[in-house]
C-alpha cells in the first residue's frame, strides 16, 4: 500500500477529483494548506504599505491505495495538475505499512479496494 500526497493549485482540484471519481476512486482527503516553495511570494500594496505574502495557498491531497492503483493516480493528479509553470505543486508518495477499517477491524488492502463506476464495474 502507499500513501500519496498531492500540494496542488486550487484550479486543479477540480478535474482531478472528477475523473479520480469516474475511475472508482472517490477516497480522498482534502485540506487547504499555505506553503513556500521556489514560486515567489506575491507583493501587494495595502493602505499605502507594500506587504509580500511568501506563503502561498494550495490544496493539499491525501489517499492510500494499493500498488497496482498508484500509476493511474499519480498520473491523474499530474496531467490535472501540470501547468508548466513555477508553482504547480508536488506529489509524494510513501509506503503505508498497515491500514484498518475502524468500524469493522478489517485490515489490509481489502479496505482500500476501488470503488463501482456508474455502469457498476471497477475501474482499474
Amino acid at each position: 500500500m502507499k500513501m500519496i500526497v498531492a500540494y496542488i493549485r486550487h484550479e486543479a482540484f477540480e478535474p482531478i477529483r472528477t475523473e479520480l471519481l469516474e475511475l472508482g476512486f472517490p477516497s480522498l482527503t482534502v485540506t487547504d494548506v499555505k506553503g513556500s516553495g521556489r514560486q515567489r511570494g506575491i507583493t501587494e500594496r495595502y493602505r499605502g504599505a507594500e506587504l509580500t505574502n511568501y506563503l502561498r495557498p494550495k490544496i493539499k491531497i491525501e489517499c492510500v491505495v494499493d500498488d497496482g492503483d498508484l500509476a493511474v493516480i499519480v498520473d491523474t493528479i499530474l496531467k490535472h495538475g501540470r501547468t508548466g509553470a513555477v508553482g504547480d505543486g508536488k506529489v509524494f508518495v510513501l509506503p503505508v505499512e498497515e491500514a484498518y477499517r475502524v468500524r469493522t477491524g478489517e485490515s489490509g488492502v481489502d479496505i482500500l479496494q476501488a470503488h463501482p463506476d456508474s455502469n457498476g464495474a471497477f475501474a482499474k
